[in-house]
């Protein structure tokens, strides 16, 4: 019975926040958009890869692993590591191979820092 009653209170809370949300923009406030989700010109190595000039680090990182999974260059063994092809070698330096850890390491060279 109690999660009944919370549940219709939630309800009211949600439909709340959603207004005041809509009435803000639709944006949180005091949030920048930055971080990973900030757009950012990129190298023409990087854009080539990517087919576009400026990206996010995360659709950056999410192309990378679409790349491998369609070209299956996952490491069946390790499935934390990426075996580079001719493409994936242009953006990570010639490496035949990268962890997951260093794609973000690998690819932060390819943004373009603005002043």
């Amino acid at each position: 019975m109690a999660s009944g009653i919370l549940g219709r209170c939630s309800g009211g809370l949600m439909a709340a926040a959603k207004s005041a949300s809509s009435a803000a923009g639709g944006k949180a406030t005091g949030r920048s958009s930055g971080g990973l989700q900030k757009l950012v010109p990129v190298s023409p190595q990087l854009s080539k890869f990517l087919g576009v000039p400026e990206a996010t680090r995360s659709a950056a990182v999410k192309k990378v692993w679409e790349h491998a999974k369609l070209h299956n260059l996952q490491n069946p063994t390790n499935k934390k590591e990426i075996r580079c092809d001719e493409t994936l070698k242009t953006i990570f330096g010639g490496k035949e191979s990268v962890g997951l850890t260093e794609i973000v390491k690998l690819l932060s060279a390819h943004f373009i820092k603005s002043n």
